[in-house]
């Protein structure tokens, strides 16, 4: 099964032929050339861009979405998909908010909100494996039913805490680095650590590279799938600390809407196949950076909110075919 395993995450052995050499550092940058072309068209069309101030702020806005798109990296890499993640953001959010207001539980408001986030996920993984039902329709059904029950928490109203305990998360620094940044940061080793390193990783592969060999190997595919949606909804709960942390507050109705898309489009950037079995989580950083950049730049060069969407959605298609292109011609 090492063997297996192993087959879905490296490269057959090459001859290191200057033409091979070219191929590898092609398929190492990914969407790196595009990130770097975006920045640096942002800076020539607004001087502010590329304030230190300003990078900040951009990756600030990429720390929530880096932290989702980790947990969609490894659902994408099985094969699978988790639309749910927003909404459970949004219910994690709720429950930490709403325990942070008792001064005498508020000390597990953020293990709570962590918990809340894993079952959700597990709850996903759960009905995938054990029912075997498709998890676009599983997670799909969680988009809802979830964003129902994080509305519920709150009456339908925003939950406020000017004095969260954990607002340092959303709005400290050490250093001069963000929290938000670092967390998203220690996200993504983490992760790679995970994925490269560890026998579950290589079975996170295996499962999307091909998922009957994985089972008649001996593997519990159904298992694994429970871990790896476990993951999802962890991470997405750890995003909706971040969020109320950084917002001092959380609503059920509006917080986290689209974000599961965004996470979506930040793994597949990074170079992720939609079908499993390839990819990376440092790949997936690039694309969520792409996205923030997007977001950022585009606001600082005056592009309406409508158009900003058109242009974000033309760039992220236009950047996937012209990296698919580029590395079917190498």
């Amino acid at each position: 099964m090492e063997r297996d395993a192993g087959s879905a995450t490296e490269a057959p052995a090459r001859i290191a032929t200057p033409e091979n050499r070219v191929k590898s550092v092609i398929h190492a940058a990914g969407m790196l050339p595009i990130l770097v072309a975006l920045c640096l068209a942002f800076s020539a069309a607004n001087g502010r861009f590329a304030t230190l101030q300003n990078l900040i702020i951009v990756l600030q806005q990429a720390s929530i979405n880096l932290v989702l798109a980790c947990g969609m990296t490894f659902v994408i890499l099985t094969g699978g998909i988790d639309l749910s993640v927003g909404a459970i953001l949004a219910a994690s959010a709720m429950v930490g908010l709403i325990i942070s207001l008792d001064p005498n539980w508020a000390a597990f408001a953020i293990p709570a909100a962590l918990a809340i986030g894993m079952f959700f996920g597990l709850l996903n993984g759960a009905l995938i494996a054990a029912i075997g039902l498709p998890p676009f329709i599983v997670t799909l059904g969680g988009l809802t039913a979830i964003r129902g029950i994080a509305r519920l928490m709150g009456g339908d109203r925003t939950v406020f805490n000017s004095d969260l305990p954990y607002a340092v998360i959303g709005n400290g620094h050490i250093f001069g680095i963000p929290w938000l940044v670092i967390i998203a940061l220690s996200v993504v080793i983490i992760s790679w650590f995970i994925l490269r390193r560890t026998v579950f990783g290589r079975y996170v592969y295996a499962i999307g590279g091909n998922t009957e060999a994985v089972r008649l190997a001996g593997i519990k595919v159904g298992l694994m799938l429970v871990f790896v949606y476990g993951i999802s909804g962890l991470l997405a709960g750890l995003g909706g600390v971040m969020a109320s942390a950084r917002l001092y507050a959380a609503n059920g109705q509006q917080l986290g809407i689209m974000y599961e898309l965004d996470a979506v489009a930040a793994v597949i950037l990074g170079g992720t196949s939609f079908l499993g079995g390839s990819g990376s989580v440092w790949g997936t950083m690039i694309g969520a950076l792409i996205i923030a950049v997007l977001t950022n730049g585009l606001i600082l060069v005056g592009v309406s909110d409508v158009w900003q969407f058109i242009t974000k959605g033309l760039i992220i298609v236009g950047a996937v075919t012209l990296d698919r292109f580029r590395r079917q011609r190498w």
